[in-house]
């Protein structure tokens, strides 16, 4: 048995007892009704910083950070521990305005995207524009996420759905990713501000293939939807933005300092964007694209 260390001298269980004149069964006995309970109330205690920290994730993402700080947990545990003390994170629906229009003239682009699996960085990008409420109005904002790494690569926020918008935000993916023509995928619905001619020619102009989403189908833009509803729930959702510029500082920040380096994803092993990227950069930036099925016919 290993002893236990106390001023200077090594004692085992066994000697302790008899100081304390105590029967090994009744230490060990004692030892099980006090000894995992202590350690239950400092994992609470730790449990309780990081719901607090990350409001909004849930036991999952919780449990990956517990294992980062050396706790043996597993996830039902965590699940059950946030229960009990009312740490489960909230989800808040809220009325969505229309964003995609499709109803026009332009070419949609046939979809390259349905069987494509990345292999590594700067082969599929995937786009898409949602809503941000204000106190009186409603403000716009265009991403494009690589979705090798779900970083998000590019974005813009402005207060009307014109094409400019999606373009901003492609301005700034070219501005920091280097392209290799015809390696490069970006896949968005089919709407007005994606299908139009500066758009096309933009993309066309770095060597960039255009991908459309079919009719009916939301996996095939599923990355881009996914990310979408963790910005809703985690900064967008109970945000009090007093005006378009209040809103943009405080969503980029969320972009670029949580989203990209810190929030944790379940599809890249629990690693944030910024880490998974890092963990791959021994990859060919420009591989061979792999195909994968998916649901829709």
């Amino acid at each position: 048995m290993t002893g236990l260390q106390g001023y200077g001298s090594l004692l085992s269980v066994e000697q302790l007892c008899r100081l304390a004149q105590v029967s090994r069964a009744v230490f060990y006995r004692r030892w099980h009704e006090h000894a995992p309970k202590a350690e239950e109330t400092v994992l609470r205690d730790r449990l309780q910083h990081l719901c607090i920290e990350n409001r909004h994730y849930g036991h999952r993402r919780i449990a990956a950070l517990l294992r980062r700080d050396d706790w043996i947990v597993n996830h039902k545990r965590v699940l059950r521990l946030m229960r009990e003390d009312n740490l489960l994170c909230l989800r808040k629906p809220l009325f969505r305005p229309a964003t995609t229009d499709s109803r026009h003239g332009w070419r949609i682009w046939p979809n390259l995207a349905r069987h494509l699996m990345p292999t590594a960085i700067n082969q599929l990008w995937v786009a898409d524009i949602t809503y941000v409420r204000l106190a009186e109005a409603f403000v716009y904002l265009a991403v494009i996420l690589d979705a090798f790494s779900r970083k998000v690569v590019g974005w813009a926020m402005a207060d009307h759905l014109r094409a400019e918008l999606a373009l901003d935000a492609l301005a700034m993916a070219l501005e920091r990713r280097t392209v290799v023509s015809g390696g490069l995928v970006h896949h968005s619905d089919r709407g007005v501000q994606y299908a139009c001619g500066d758009y096309i020619a933009r993309l066309e102009g770095a060597g960039i293939l255009p991908s459309m989403s079919r009719v009916a189908c939301p996996y095939d833009n599923a990355m881009a939807e996914s990310f979408m509803k963790t910005l809703k729930q985690e900064q967008v959702n109970g945000a009090d933005y007093r005006d378009l510029a209040h809103a943009s500082a405080e969503i980029g920040a969320f972009i670029e300092q949580v989203y990209n380096r810190q929030r944790l994803h379940s599809a890249l092993a629990y690693l944030s964007p910024d880490e998974y990227e890092e963990s791959a950069r021994g990859a060919a930036a420009q591989q061979r694209l792999a195909m994968t099925a998916n649901r829709c016919p």
